[in-house]
Formats: C-alpha cells, sequence, structure tokens
C-alpha cells in the first residue's frame, strides 16, 4: 500500500456519497431524529474562503457523531439565492441574475463537497426557485389575509374580523396596530359599504400591510435599503448617498408579537448574547404617553397636538422644551416663517444620515429650533418645541419630553443650546456638571407631586392625566413594523395586483407569481422599480401587479421547514414530516443575525403556529454562534519618493500603460532603516543608485533621488503568495502589471521577508485563504481538523496557514498504525494490552464529552496524544485501532471511511457503525503513586495497589524505613492517609 494519499482518498469517497445517496434522511424512521442546520448562505461569486467552513465543519461533527449514536440525522444544505449583489452585477453587464447565481451555486457546491460534508442534498433548496418562492408568497397572503386579536392573542383570519363587523360593527374589537388608523363604524353601516370602502376599512387590521414609511432611499441603486445596509450616510454597496424618505411601503405586523417574541426567548438555548440583544432590540418598556397642545401666536388657526411617550412621567415638570424627530408629521405646520429656512437645511442633512447612524452618534450635539411653543399639560407653561436627528419618528411618536436635569443626553443638547435645567428632586446632586436620573428622593419644583417619592408621582400623574384626557398609561416596544418592500428585479415578487387603486391579494391558485422577463434591471426612467419595465405584466390580463418585491429575508424566514419535505407540490410542508423533524436541535451560524434573520424567523413561525401549521413553539431550540477567523495579514514595504525613479512602459492584451519602477525593502532591513541604521541606509542607496544607472546606460534620463528621509508604506500583499512570511518574488511581479518590473532589497540570504498583522478576513486586506489550494495541497480532512483545533468554536481566532502542515503530519502518523512505514496493512486480531486499552477508552470517554458540549478544539489534542501513545507502544491491533476510527469519523471522514474499508467493513458503511462503547474499567489504575510527608512536609513517594485501605497503607508505611530516614529519631504520633491523595506522618 502507498503512502497516505489525500487527494486519491478524498475523490473516491467523495463520489462514493454521491453515488449511494448515504447521508439521505427519511421523514419516518425508527430512529430518534436530529436536525441539525447550517445558517442559509448567499453564494457570492468569490466563493468560500477558510473563514466560512468553520461552522459547517463543526455541524458536520455533530451530524457524523449523532448517526453514530443512532439518530436519524436530518443536515440539509441550499443557498439564499435572491439578492443585490447579482442584481447589481445584472445592471453593470445586462446578464440575467440567474446566470449569475446558478454560477455561484455551482462554485459553492464544488466547494462544500471538497470538504466532505456529509449533507443530504437531495433536499437542496433555492429561494429564487420558483418551486420554493411559490410558499414564501403563499405565507405572504396567509399574512396578508389576517389581523392579530388581542383578546385571544393570536393571528385570525380576516374573514373572521369582518364577520365580526357586520354583527357589531367595530365597536370592541381589540386589535395589534395603531388605533389612530382605523375607522369607527356600526354594523348598519358596515353593509352599507362599497367593496373599495369595506377593504379600506380593514387593511390598517392586516399583519401584512401597506403604509406611507420613512425608508432609506438610495437613488443610485435605485432601491430601499436596510439599516444593515447603510453606513456613514452611504450605500454599503457601491457607496451611493442615501436619504431618509416617506415612500408607500410594504410592511409586516411584527409588533403584534413582540411580547410573545420576548417571553419566547426564555425557552431557548441560545447565547445569552444573542438573547440579550433581542430584548434589546424589541425593548419594551412601561410608561406613559402624554398630549402636548401646540400653543403659537402665529398658529391660532388650528389646534394641534404632540404626542410623546415617556417611561419617566414622573419628571414632567422638569420638560423644558420638546424635541420632535425632523420627520415628524407635524413639523411642516409648527414651523415659523422666521425658521423655515434653518428648519429646511436641517431636515435635508438629516436625510443623508440612516436611523443606525443618528442612534449611534451619541457625540455630535445637533439641533433647530422651530420657532414653536407648546404648553406642559400639568402646569401650562410654554416650552420650546426643537427639531434633533437623535429622535427617530418610527419609535414611540417622533417625539421626546426633553427633562435636561433628567437625561443626560437633554442635558448636553440643553446646555448646547442655552436651554432651562431646573432641578426636580431633592436628591439630585451635580446638575451644574451632568444629568442625575436618580428615582430616590421626593419631587421639588414638580405641582402636584411636590414631596412625593417615585412610585406615589407615577401612580398619581398617570392618574390625573388620564382624567383629564391628557394621557394614559401606555406599553411600548422600541421594535419597528418590519418594511417588506424593495424596489428591486431580483427579489420574490410580491402577490398584490390592484384594481382601482385598491390592492388585492391573487389567488392562491395562481401561484406562483413568477418574475417577468425584462430588458433591463434597473429601475425606469420615471422613477419606477425595475419591474415597471415588465410588458403586459398583468393578472390575468386586466390588473397590474405590484411591482415591489421581497426583502432578501423573506426566503430565509422560513426555510428550515422547506427541507423537512422539499418537493411537496400541494404543501409548504406536510404535517407528518413538520410534525416529524419539529424544532431544530442545533441551529449553527453568526451572531451578526441576531436581530435581523433570528428575529424574523421566529416571527413567522409565531404565525404559523397561531394558523395551526407548525407544532412546536419557536423554530430553533438551540444556537451555537460560531467565532470569526482572524486572517494573517501580509505587508510588502515600499519606498515612497517623492518624484518618480523611472517608467515603464508595460505592453498588454488591453491597453499601454506606464507605470513608475517600485522599490520594496524586506521587513528585518525595513526596521534597520527606520532605526537610522547606516550600513542598512547606504545599502538601500547604492541598490537605488545602481538600479538608476543601469537605465541611464541605457538613456531613460532618469534622475536619482536620495533615500534619506523618504517614507515607508506598508502595503497588503496576497496572503497565498507566502509561505512563512517568506514572499514568491516572481509570484508577485506577477500578480498586477504595475508590479511587473519591481525591485527587493532583500535580506542578505536573499530571501523578502514580509511582515505580519492579525485581522478580519476579506479581499480588501488581501488575507482571505482559499480552501480549495489548502485542499490541493494538504486534504480536506487536514483542513477540517486544523480549522477545529485552532481553538473554541465560539472564539475569534486568528487563521495561520503554516500550522495546517503539523496537523497533515499527524493523519500521516497515524495512517502508519495501520501501514507501518507506509507498506501494506498490518492489523492484527492480536488481544490488547491493559495500556492499550487504557488509551483507547480514555479518547472514547473524551471525544464523547467533547463533541456533545461542542469542545471541538480539545477532541483535536487528544487524538494527537492518542495517536503519539499508540505509536510509542507500536500498537497495530484491531481491538484497538478500530474503534479509534470511528471515533476520528466526524473528524476525518475520508481517512476514517477508507482505513474502516481496509478493515473488512463494507464501503461506506462506517456512517451507522455505531459509537465505540465506553468501559470505565480500563481506566482503573492497579496502583497509585502517594506522596509521603513528614508533618506536612513531603519528603518522598510510595506506590501502592489501588485497591489497598487507609489501614493497610498506614502498616506498609510504619514498617518501611521511611520514618527512620526522615523523622529525626522522633515516634509517629498518627499517620493520616488520604485515600489516593497523600500519606501524612505526624510526630
Amino acid at each position: 500500500m502507498p503512502a497516505y494519499r489525500p487527494e486519491e482518498i478524498e475523490k473516491k469517497w467523495q463520489a462514493h456519497w454521491k453515488a449511494h445517496n448515504t447521508f439521505q434522511a427519511h421523514n419516518h424512521s425508527e430512529k430518534p431524529k436530529y436536525y441539525v442546520l447550517d445558517m442559509f448562505p448567499y453564494p457570492s461569486g468569490a466563493g468560500l474562503h477558510v473563514g466560512h467552513p468553520l461552522g459547517y465543519i463543526a455541524s458536520d461533527i455533530v451530524s457524523r457523531y449523532k448517526r453514530l449514536r443512532g439518530f436519524n440525522v436530518l443536515h440539509p444544505m441550499g443557498f439564499d439565492s435572491f439578492g443585490l449583489p447579482a442584481e447589481q452585477y445584472a445592471i453593470q453587464t445586462g446578464q440575467h441574475p440567474a446566470l449569475t447565481t446558478d454560477q455561484n451555486i455551482e462554485t459553492y457546491i464544488k466547494q462544500l463537497s471538497s470538504l466532505g460534508f456529509s449533507y443530504d442534498w437531495s433536499r437542496e433548496i433555492r429561494t429564487s426557485d420558483a418551486s420554493y418562492y411559490k410558499w414564501t408568497q403563499w405565507i405572504f397572503l396567509k399574512l396578508f389575509n389576517s389581523w392579530y386579536n388581542l383578546d385571544t392573542n393570536k393571528a385570525e383570519p380576516l374573514t373572521d374580523l369582518t364577520a365580526r363587523f357586520a354583527e357589531r360593527g367595530s365597536e370592541g374589537i381589540r386589535a395589534a396596530g395603531d388605533e389612530g388608523d382605523r375607522q369607527v363604524f356600526t354594523a348598519g353601516q358596515w353593509q352599507l359599504f362599497t367593496e373599495h370602502q369595506k377593504l379600506a376599512a380593514v387593511h390598517s387590521y392586516r399583519l401584512a400591510y401597506q403604509q406611507d414609511t420613512y425608508v432609506n432611499w438610495c437613488p443610485g441603486l435605485g432601491t430601499v435599503l436596510s439599516n444593515d445596509e447603510v453606513k456613514d450616510g452611504l450605500s454599503e454597496r457601491g457607496g451611493y448617498p442615501v436619504e431618509r424618505r416617506l415612500m408607500p411601503q410594504w410592511n409586516l405586523r411584527i409588533t403584534a408579537y413582540a411580547d410573545r417574541l420576548l417571553a419566547g426567548l426564555d425557552t431557548l438555548d441560545w447565547p445569552d448574547a444573542v438573547k440579550e440583544m433581542q430584548r434589546n432590540w424589541i425593548g419594551k418598556s412601561i410608561g406613559a404617553e402624554v398630549t402636548f397642545p401646540v400653543e403659537s401666536s402665529e398658529l391660532r388657526t388650528e389646534n394641534l397636538e404632540i404626542k410623546v411617550y415617556t417611561t419617566r412621567v414622573d419628571t414632567i415638570y422638569g420638560a423644558t422644551f420638546l424635541v420632535l424627530a425632523p420627520e415628524h408629521e407635524l413639523v411642516d405646520k409648527i414651523t415659523t416663517p422666521g425658521q423655515r429656512a434653518a428648519v429646511d437645511e436641517y431636515i435635508a442633512a438629516t436625510k443623508r444620515r440612516s436611523e443606525r447612524d443618528r442612534m449611534a452618534d451619541t457625540k455630535t450635539v445637533s439641533g433647530v429650533f422651530t420657532g414653536a411653543y407648546a404648553l406642559n399639560p400639568v402646569n401650562q407653561e410654554p416650552v420650546q418645541i426643537w427639531l434633533a436627528d437623535y429622535v427617530l419618528a418610527g419609535y414611540g411618536t417622533g417625539a421626546v419630553m426633553a427633562v435636561p436635569s433628567g437625561d443626560q443626553r437633554d442635558y448636553v443638547f440643553a446646555q448646547h443650546f442655552g436651554l432651562p435645567i431646573p432641578a426636580i428632586s431633592d436628591a439630585q446632586q451635580g446638575l451644574d456638571q451632568q444629568a442625575d436620573p436618580t428615582k430616590e428622593g421626593r419631587y421639588i419644583n414638580s405641582g402636584i407631586i411636590n414631596g412625593l417619592t417615585y412610585k406615589e408621582a407615577t401612580t398619581k400623574l398617570i392618574a390625573y392625566l388620564e382624567e383629564k384626557g391628557l394621557g394614559r398609561g401606555k406599553v411600548n416596544f422600541r421594535l419597528r413594523d418590519s418594511i417588506f418592500g424593495r424596489q428591486r428585479y431580483w427579489g420574490e415578487p410580491i402577490p398584490i395586483y390592484y384594481k382601482d387603486g385598491t390592492a388585492y391579494g391573487i389567488a392562491e391558485s395562481d401561484l406562483p407569481l413568477v418574475l417577468p422577463e425584462i430588458n433591463e434591471y434597473k429601475p425606469t426612467e420615471t422613477g419606477e422599480p425595475p419591474l415597471g419595465r415588465a410588458q403586459n405584466w398583468l393578472y390575468r390580463n386586466q390588473y397590474p401587479y405590484e411591482l415591489s418585491t421581497m426583502p432578501g429575508w423573506a426566503g430565509s424566514s422560513w426555510y428550515y421547514l422547506r427541507y423537512m419535505d422539499p418537493t411537496n407540490e400541494a404543501r409548504f410542508v406536510s404535517e407528518e414530516a413538520e410534525q416529524y423533524w419539529g424544532t431544530v436541535d442545533l441551529y449553527m451560524g453568526g451572531a451578526e443575525h441576531a436581530t435581523g434573520h433570528l428575529l424574523y424567523a421566529r416571527f413567522w413561525y409565531l404565525f404559523l403556529k397561531d394558523l395551526d401549521l407548525v407544532s412546536s413553539n419557536e423554530p430553533f431550540q438551540k444556537l451555537i454562534n460560531q467565532g470569526m477567523i482572524l486572517g494573517r495579514s501580509n505587508f510588502v514595504y515600499r519606498l515612497n519618493v517623492s518624484l518618480p525613479i523611472t517608467e515603464i512602459k508595460i505592453e498588454g492584451p488591453e491597453l499601454a500603460k506606464i507605470y513608475p519602477a517600485t522599490f520594496f525593502i524586506s521587513k528585518d532591513k525595513v526596521i534597520k532603516y527606520q532605526a537610522g541604521d547606516e550600513a542598512v541606509t547606504k545599502e538601500i542607496l547604492v541598490f537605488v543608485q545602481n538600479y538608476i544607472a543601469d537605465f541611464n546606460n541605457k538613456e531613460l534620463g532618469v534622475k536619482i533621488i536620495d533615500p534619506h528621509g523618504t517614507s515607508i508604506s506598508d502595503l497588503h500583499v496576497d496572503v497565498m503568495l507566502v509561505e512563512n512570511d517568506v514572499l514568491d518574488i516572481n509570484a508577485f511581479r506577477k500578480s498586477r502589471h504595475d508590479y511587473r518590473l519591481a525591485e527587493f532589497i532583500t535580506e542578505d540570504d536573499g530571501r523578502y521577508l514580509c511582515g505580519w498583522e492579525i485581522e478580519k478576513m476579506s479581499k480588501s486586506k488581501l488575507n482571505v485563504v482559499n480552501p480549495d489550494v489548502l485542499i490541493s495541497k494538504y486534504g480536506a480532512d487536514a483542513l477540517r481538523l486544523y480549522e477545529m483545533f485552532l481553538g473554541p468554536l465560539e472564539q475569534y481566532k486568528p487563521w495561520n496557514t503554516n500550522g495546517i502542515s503539523g496537523v497533515s503530519g499527524f493523519l500521516k502518523k497515524l495512517w502508519r498504525l495501520f501501514h507501518p512505514e507506509d507498506g501494506d496493512l498490518a492489523v492484527t486480531d492480536e488481544p490488547a494490552t491493559p495500556a492499550e486499552l487504557k488509551v483507547l477508552h480514555r479518547a472514547i470517554q473524551k471525544v464523547q464529552e467533547d463533541i456533545e458540549r461542542f469542545s471541538f478544539n480539545t477532541s483535536v489534542s487528544l487524538f494527537m496524544i492518542t495517536v503519539n501513545e499508540l505509536t510509542a507502544l507500536k500498537c497495530h491491533k484491531r481491538a484497538i485501532l478500530e474503534p479509534l476510527v470511528l471515533l476520528l469519523s466526524p473528524y476525518a471522514p475520508h481517512l476514517a471511511e477508507e482505513l474502516w474499508q481496509e478493515l473488512g467493513h463494507e464501503p461506506g458503511s462506517i456512517s451507522t457503525a455505531g459509537y465505540p462503547e465506553f468501559r470505565e474499567e480500563y481506566l482503573v489504575e492497579d496502583n497509585v503513586t502517594y506522596p509521603l510527608a513528614i508533618n506536612g512536609k513531603v519528603r518522598e513517594q510510595m506506590q501502592f495497589a489501588a485497591t489497598a485501605t487507609a489501614s493497610e497503607i498506614e502498616t506498609a508505611v510504619l514498617a518501611s524505613d521511611f520514618l527512620a530516614r526522615f523523622g529525626e529519631g522522633k515516634s509517629a504520633k498518627k499517620v493520616i492517609v488520604v485515600p489516593g491523595r497523600m500519606v501524612n506522618v505526624v510526630v
């Protein structure tokens, strides 16, 4: 048998798994089920780098382990294949996004398969397939045709609501949403409504509804962006300006589920940090809604009111001004002519910032006075009305009751603009320096609550406001309804058509509503979304469709259910399959999805639960966030000069370009040069002089520049051109035209040493390591083991390609336990010795414990120790090596399959072979070494049988010469024996 050749073994077994559907899961089994899920990947054109498979490897280890433990394991994979990148590429090139997406998916499948993942590829799904998004549209229609009944605390069909309207009108109906948007009518009036009027009355109750909403509008991309897609007022993709704009948008009423989303977190085995992020994002608060009448001599023709929500109604007497969001609906009405220009300018500036940027910026103080005043409802004192971008239109009422003595942000704002900061409690301190939000003490300067405590004041004020009709107690949430529409092409069409301007859902029998072909993928010249370019795209050849498409998170909010029954054409998932697989037992993915995908998926699941379409309470029972693999960046050091040293014309297949000559200095010489080392400085100067002299001989007329005092830039270099920090100079020159004639001042041994730094792995830092390269060099099993070996799964870990060679060496050493000196299989049937059995069963116990607690790095270490010990014992025995292969198979499946077959088993049968049984008796020691002490001071050691009693040990110690040698002639007063630990002789 030749030496271990992973390239041959791995291709062989990957082909076998594919041909035999080795990992296909069945929806009916006598075995217990276990559902392992990886977060839905988006197939980018760049493919995978070594940071991506970290979670996939961990979930695959668990999947393979659970199969060995006798579980029916569902471990699927698919692709979140709608998205903006493919659409942007389509806009630039004219290539259909479907073609780009399919090409990217094929790359992903090839890479994932090369890593030996035990996916059930028969269940692969793609969100851009019409057979899949038919059901995404179907769920949307269910949302569109449902309302949330606060009395039953669940979603119900709209037909139930309209039946109640017909029976007793709108009276007494408690539904999630803004009551102010809803009509009041009797049953008789309802009966007289036209179809259009009935639909208009129902619309504000729907869980999927259309409303004018402030969004992040990006004219350059022609679409609405989520807060995650905007940074510093620019789109993350392309860097185009983004502004806040009021647009009609489809929304999903996730706020109806806020309390249930909070309560459900307590039942989940998720990282505390993720659960806390969701709690903060939902942001439940208990307070009061207070009405401030607008009072201004220039605005007497209209009675206007500003409602504010506050969790500290007890501080209302300290409210010296109001702050509105720049988008607040009353801004235009209350702004005085004298402040109009300043207000318009401020609003225009605010539109260029996303809500996330505005929330995160706690240092900048900005605002503008509207010129208008409101009356504080408890004391009738006038308070100025200001605009500030730290107040958001979508949170609460879009207005803040500013109490500068009790809130630091209000305090800074008041100081900046010279507004009053009165004390309201006798316990407040240091108001000349900062706000004091204390709830201690008793109130002062506070009218009807003077002398009361916090609880007394809060109760009295809410009762007073409710009695006077000036406010009410209220529970509020930071969570906003989800904006659902995107002005893009490459997404699920929203299954809505319009008749006389009213939205209707298309019939479920007409699903899927398939994306039409269009000639361009950018918005129309009149500003409509790209679907506006579709020719004769009408529902039943008569009614225009909605032109927006769904956001990227729509398809990923329920994909885990489709995996259970991916080819079902009659139902999104059969009842039998859903009830069998139930909730996801292990979900692996990044913490960055805490307040996006994970929240939306829980919301959709709760809605489906209300409709009795799913059987569990939550979609994902256990969640693990794998840490990020950090890249090990490399740097080259360029000598910067103020003028070009020479110019070389490069003729290429494209255009002729002119590049200046470039000098790169090796790392150690850079350090010496920057430290003022004269010898290195002279060397650099002479090198440049000689180089220029050579070109001067060619009459290029190049001037010399003294390198003294010039700076040096550290530039990222592709880490694939570097090995052990040594640059492949020739490959570097070939990597870019402008480096083709680069010159290198190397170390004295001729090597060019690069610098290095640990950073986030990304293409921009050129520190992305392609797994394909490592697999071709070391094998997939080595890469799998190395990624697990880097450290605890949840932690950030630096990548260093150099370390994988050690893991590769370990696998070769393991191979030689079966094939000594890379020869023929030499496994014997001799009985195992106690020492060999001890090594094996310690490994069985530890690996099982490690996988159960997801501590994979410690298992890899143990494998190395185990192989070293068995090599030292010269163990080639089946009784030891066969169970060892089973232990290793979740981590290094290709090598394990090969060795399992060589041991005489059916090819591919290792997955169902059964996990080795741990037997504790093999770990019991025959002898125990005891430290022997005189008066607590250890003098030497003695060995006793593991079964020896305390009295037997005491007798043996006193019978020895131990006391004679160390007791200084004293006799023993007593002997203390700590079983298994030590013996202390007291003299």
